[in-house]
């Protein structure tokens, strides 16, 4: 259809837009269903993922009784179960080919096992059994070669073929609690040590990098697959700090919403945005340059969430949780599924670009931010802002009453830094 774009002719196009936006809003939050499917099975706590770096319908999942479980997510069904440890299983990761995966747990053992079922009338055994001196808190497999790294009481480099580690990495003396390869610039790794280290290793040199401590401890961090430098680290302060290694003097964003430890933290393979999992029982989504929290997902039923996983396709959320449930959501709650018609899918584009042009109109923002949550969030989030303000209060104060520039003004950012040492 030709059209003449002169604004003259045109005299209410804006409120017009703005009243389009404002029931795309609205109807975006009518929409917002995020929960798909629970995956049940596991007769303990859920404690790690891992994702089949080939397959998208594939996640493993180890459990606080020994017990790893291969789930098939377009069934929504297990499809194998193997009695892998005495003990809690620490951690898992999946071979970078995906033919097979480690397994490391409490009793002193990283085993690999085949991705594939065992064959009629075969038992099911573990292709290799590494027996080590001390427990093994944390596993992460390298991204192209066929060497993994181990964590515990230090980080070992393992050659697949080998029973002894090629080179073992310490920094101080306390257990590191997990451990994770960079995607990009693979030689690298990067560490969390229960001495409220993060500690930053290159797999060339048999000596670590640098480390930065921070206020609390950090529990895992997870490295943004799309810039190489940037990882982002969940912390007990029930904070996450995203840091550029090269400047480790302060971290690039803080993110503030949780209200308990932060345990675990994954990115969305586009790199934007990132999905923490926490002891509050809830789940949240940041984008990477905001310092607050887009979506909260909770359920009733859910307890502390141990582990989270955003899949491969950028789509799903899973998380697993104490009560022993896999949870897959939407990564986008009111996204529809399924296939979507020419026109449907152009209606979306334009409401999404109409509501990003209003984004800030004070009636969207408050139907666009608001999340019903439950009680217990929300009477700690009015706590702590109580608190924070006090805090602040307290600052002013002493300001006032000091003498000039005595007090020096702390950012946000660099309060929570203790010290970097190279």
């Amino acid at each position: 259809v030709p059209r003449n774009y002169d604004p003259i002719l045109h005299p209410f196009e804006v409120p017009r837009e703005y009243t389009r936006a404002l029931n795309a809003t609205k109807l975006e939050r009518v929409f917002a269903k995020p929960f798909l499917s629970s995956l049940d099975g596991h007769r303990d706590g859920v404690n790690c993922m891992a994702k089949h770096p080939k397959s998208l319908s594939t996640v493993l999942s180890g459990a606080c009784d020994g017990e790893v479980k291969i789930w098939n997510l377009t069934k929504r069904q297990c499809i194998r179960t193997i009695q892998a440890h005495e003990g809690f299983v620490r951690g898992m990761c999946a071979r970078f080919c995906g033919t097979s995966f480690f397994t490391v747990g409490d009793d002193k053992t990283v085993k690999q096992w085949k991705m594939e079922g065992p064959e009629c009338g075969e038992e099911e055994e573990p292709i290799h059994t590494i027996l080590g001196k001390t427990v093994y808190t944390g596993i992460d497999h390298h991204w192209k070669e066929a060497v993994f790294a181990t964590c515990g009481h230090q980080v070992d480099i393992w050659d697949e073929q080998r029973t002894s580690p090629m080179c073992s990495l310490t920094w101080g003396f306390d257990s590191i609690s997990s451990v994770k390869f960079n995607p990009i610039e693979t030689y690298l790794l990067g560490s969390c040590a229960s001495d409220r280290n993060i500690v930053l290793y290159d797999m060339r040199k048999s000596t670590p990098l640098k480390k930065v401590i921070l206020n609390m401890r950090t529990n895992t961090l997870c490295w943004n697959p799309m810039e190489a430098f940037v990882f982002t680290a969940a912390n007990e302060d029930y904070n996450l700090y995203t840091f550029d290694m090269r400047y480790l003097e302060s971290p690039m964003m803080v993110h503030m919403d949780h209200v308990s430890a932060v345990l675990d933290v994954d990115y969305s393979p586009t790199g934007k945005e990132f999905v923490s999992a926490s002891f509050d029982k809830s789940v949240r989504i940041f984008p990477v340059d905001k310092g607050h929290s887009r979506e909260v997902y909770h359920t009733k039923r859910m307890q502390h969430v141990v582990t989270v996983k955003w899949t491969s396709d950028s789509k799903y959320i899973l998380c697993g949780s104490d009560e022993m449930n896999i949870r897959l959501w939407k990564a986008n709650a009111s996204e529809k599924l399924g296939v979507l018609a020419p026109r449907e899918k152009a209606a979306m584009n334009y409401n999404q670009k109409l509501k990003e042009k209003f984004q800030y109109h004070p009636k969207i923002r408050r139907i666009a931010q608001h999340r019903h949550l439950p009680k217990s969030i929300f009477c700690q989030i009015k706590e702590q802002r109580i608190m924070r303000e006090a805090r602040r209060r307290k600052e002013l104060n002493r300001r006032k009453h000091s003498k000039p520039g005595s007090m020096p003004f702390v950012s946000e950012r660099k309060k929570h830094i203790v010290a970097v040492v190279k």
